[in-house]
Parts: C-alpha cells; structure tokens; sequence
C-alpha cells in the first residue's frame, strides 16, 4: 500500500487559538487555522470547536479563510516566490486589484486580527470595510486602526 507523500504534506492541522510572539523584532501571529486538500486545491478550514465563537454565531468564518489567504501570499511573496501581485494573481487566475485587496488584510494590528479569530470584532468590521469599500477608510497604522475602532463603537453604541 502506497501513500501519497504530497498529500501528508499539505496537510497542516495546528489546534488551539491565535497567539502572538516576537522573532527578530517583528510580531508574530499564528492563526489556528486548517489546511487540507480537496480534490486539487487547498482548502482554509477555520478552527471548528463546540465551545468556540462559531458556535455562538460570531465567527466570520469567510474573512478567517480570507486572512488565512491574504498571510500565505503574503508569505510568498516575501519568500520571492512570486516576485509581484501580478505575478501572484496571475498563478491563482485572479484580478491583480482583489489580490491587493486581501493583501491589505495583512496589514491589521495583531490584537485585531485575534479578535476576529475568535468572534470578537464588531459587527461594522467585515469584509467590505477591510478592502476598503466601506464609507470609512482604514488606516494602516496599529494605533489609528485601534483608535478607528473605538471611535466607530462609540458612534454605533
């Protein structure tokens, strides 16, 4: 009985939640999320626990796969993998601008992107605010996101 190497290779089932490091004075954030194949491609399955947000119904489970995404390209673009966006959106058959939109994505503060890990984040932030189609526009800067929030929340509540 053979077994399919790439297949074990693929798969990546890290447990638990989202937790944050230093390494070489950059903050890491490691998102619980599951990489399986289907068929040929890659699935972003987000973590499934009964006591998790997702069965309370606060999960977003389509901007979770959308940041898990957003850090692989990410990751592989840093790597040289693909040298562009272009480059990148060319190989997935995607719009170079939406690939950019997913992008931005990365650039969230970590403690936010812990919050939408586990359902926390407000209801005004969603897809459609963080690429940037929102009546708002989000900054790119830690502290002004984290001050963007609270202003939003006070104005909503």
């Amino acid at each position: 009985m053979s077994t399919n190497l790439r297949r074990q290779l693929v798969r990546i089932e890290p447990a638990g939640t989202a937790r944050h490091y230093t390494q070489d004075h950059h903050r890491v954030t490691a998102v619980p999320l599951t990489i399986r194949r289907r068929q040929n491609r890659k699935v972003l399955i987000p973590p499934s626990e009964s006591g998790s947000a997702l069965a309370a119904g606060g999960l977003d489970a389509p901007m979770i796969k959308t940041l898990g995404k957003a850090f692989y390209w990410l990751k592989q673009l840093d790597s040289g993998k693909y040298s562009t966006i272009a480059d990148l959106a060319r190989s997935q058959g995607l719009e170079r601008g939406w690939v950019a939109e997913m992008l931005r994505m990365t650039l969230l503060a970590p403690d936010i992107i812990e919050m939408i890990i586990a359902g926390e984040q407000p209801r005004y932030l969603n897809l459609h605010a963080l690429r940037g189609r929102a009546d708002f526009e989000w900054p790119r800067d830690w502290q002004a996101q984290r001050e963007l929030l609270a202003d939003l929340s006070n104005s909503s509540g």
